[in-house]
C-alpha cells in the first residue's frame, strides 16, 4: 500500500470557503456594492466586539489608523509615541499626517510597550500613544490609559493583529479614542481586505464618516477635505460571515496555542499576564540561538513559519536618520533582541491535531540537533 504524502504545513492557512464565496454572489447580484446596507451591517455587528459605541469600516488597517489621526487633529508639530518592533504601517500612519513617531522599548516579555518606556518618552510635543497588540496579546492598557490621562494624550490602538483580546471582560478597541483594525486574509477573520475604527466618540466616528468618502455625507455636500477610503459591500459580507465564526476560530487558536506550549522544549513560549486574553494571530517563540537554523531545519521538514519582525521600523530606510543610519535617538535593546530572537509557528484554526503533533516534534528534535 502507498504511503500517503505529508502536506505542508503553511505559516498561515486563510480560510475562504464556500459560505463566503456565497455572500460574494449574494452582494453582487444586488447591484449594491460600495458603501450599502452589508457595510452598516458589518460596522453594527463588529461593535459587539469591540464594546464600542461606533464603528466606522473603511479599506484596510492602514486606513484605520491614518484616518483617526487625521480625525483627531494631528499633523506637523505632534508626536505619537509607537513600538519599533511591529509592522510599518504603525509608523506610516504617524508620517502620514504630518508628525512624526518616537520609538520606544517593548517588555520583553510580550514584546508590547514597555509603559516605563512611554512615561519617560513624553514631552512638550506628545499628542498621542499608539501600542500595538502584538501577535493578538492586549498591551498594557491600563497602565497606558493612565499615562494618557495624566498627560492629556490621545490613546489609538493598534488592533490590527487582536480581534477578540481582552483585559478582563474590556475588549481591545474600548480602551482609547480609537481602536482600528485590520481585515487582511491572514488575520484572525477578513473580509479580503478592510478595516475597522471603533470608539465611543460620536464626534469622532462622524469625521471618520466623511474622511473616508471625500469629506461628505451628503452627496456634493462636501464638509471638509476627505479622501476615498470605503469598504465595498462585498468585502463587508465577507467580513460579516467571518465575524460568525470569529469565537470559534478565537477558541481553536487559544487551544491550539496551549497545545503547542505544553509541547515545546528548548524555546521561550508565550507569555500572557493574568486577566488577559490572547488571541494568538501569531504563535511566537523565542529562540535565543539559532533561530534562523532553527527556521531553515522546520522547512526542510515542511513546517512554515516567519519571522515578525525581522528589521524594527527604526531600522527601515524611511526612518533612518538623514546620514542614512538608525537615529542616535532610539536605543531600543528589547526590540533588538526581540527581532533576532522571535519566530512566529503556525497556530492558525484549521489545524489538525496531527499537524500540531507535527510542529511540536519539527521543532524539538531540529533544536535538539542545533544544541
Amino acid at each position: 500500500m502507498a504511503q500517503e504524502s505529508v502536506q505542508p504545513i503553511p505559516a498561515a492557512r486563510p480560510v475562504i470557503d464556500e459560505s463566503d464565496i456565497e455572500a460574494v454572489v449574494r452582494v453582487m447580484r444586488s447591484g449594491m456594492v460600495v458603501q450599502g446596507p452589508e457595510v452598516k451591517a458589518f460596522e453594527d455587528e463588529f461593535s459587539a466586539v469591540s464594546a464600542s459605541a461606533h464603528c466606522v469600516a473603511v479599506n484596510s488597517g492602514t486606513s484605520a489608523l491614518h484616518m483617526t489621526l487625521l480625525a483627531l487633529g494631528l499633523g506637523p508639530g505632534d508626536e505619537v509615541i509607537v513600538p519599533s518592533f511591529s509592522f510599518a504601517a504603525t509608523a506610516n500612519a504617524v508620517r502620514l499626517v504630518g508628525a512624526e513617531p518616537v520609538f520606544v522599548d517593548i517588555d520583553p516579555d510580550t514584546y508590547n510597550l514597555d509603559p516605563a518606556a512611554v512615561a519617560a518618552a513624553v514631552g512638550p510635543r506628545t499628542a498621542a500613544i499608539m501600542p500595538v497588540h502584538l501577535y493578538g496579546l492586549p498591551a498594557n492598557l491600563p497602565a497606558l490609559v493612565e499615562i494618557a490621562e495624566k498627560s492629556g494624550l490621545a490613546l489609538v490602538e493598534d488592533a490590527a493583529q487582536a480581534h477578540a483580546a481582552a483585559i478582563g471582560d474590556r475588549p481591545v478597541g474600548a480602551w482609547g479614542k480609537g481602536g482600528c483594525f485590520s481585515f487582511y486574509p491572514t488575520k484572525n477573520m477578513h473580509s479580503l481586505e478592510g478595516g475597522m475604527v471603533s470608539t465611543d466618540d460620536a464626534e469622532l466616528a462622524r469625521t471618520l464618516r466623511l474622511l473616508r468618502n471625500q469629506g461628505m455625507e451628503q452627496r456634493y455636500a462636501n464638509e471638509i477635505v476627505g479622501a476615498n477610503v470605503r469598504l465595498t459591500d462585498v468585502a463587508a459580507a465577507v467580513g460579516r460571515n467571518q465575524l460568525t465564526r470569529l469565537g470559534e476560530w478565537t477558541e481553536r487558536r487559544i487551544s491550539n496555542a496551549a497545545r503547542l506550549t505544553a509541547g515545546l522544549k528548548g524555546v521561550t513560549t508565550p507569555v500572557v499576564p493574568d486577566g488577559y486574553r490572547h488571541v494568538y494571530h501569531q504563535y511566537t517563540i523565542r529562540v535565543p540561538e539559532h533561530r534562523d537554523a532553527l527556521q531553515a531545519a522546520l522547512t526542510e521538514r515542511g513546517i512554515g513559519s516567519a519571522t515578525y519582525y525581522p528589521t524594527p521600523i527604526h531600522r527601515l530606510r524611511p526612518f533612518l536618520a538623514a546620514d542614512g543610519n538608525p537615529d542616535p535617538r532610539w536605543e531600543l535593546p528589547e526590540t533588538e533582541r526581540a527581532a533576532a530572537e522571535a519566530l512566529s509557528l503556525p497556530v492558525f484554526p484549521t489545524l489538525t491535531d496531527a499537524e500540531l503533533d507535527r510542529i511540536i516534534e519539527a521543532v524539538n528534535e531540529s533544536i535538539e540537533a542545533l544544541a
